[in-house]
């Protein structure tokens, strides 16, 4: 599975390229987002709860987090 890795951006962008990225996925495949801005441990769930996608699992990294998101 693709990690698509985001680390070293910031708040708005962590969200803004993973609607991007999720846009061109088929529905029901999964993605894991990793990334190092500490406002992505609430950006992302919220993120996914208002756009309909699931959000598997979430990860406490050494450097930030790692999310697993299944799109709607």
């Amino acid at each position: 599975m693709e990690i698509y890795d985001l680390r070293g951006l910031n708040c708005p962008l962590p969200v803004l390229k993973t609607q991007r990225k999720l846009r061109d996925m088929p529905s029901g495949a999964s993605l894991w987002v990793e990334t190092s801005d500490p406002l992505a441990a609430i950006d992302m769930p919220h993120f996914c709860a208002e756009s309909g996608h699931a959000l598997v699992e979430m990860v406490a990294t050494a450097g930030g987090h790692r999310f697993l998101i299944r799109k709607g």
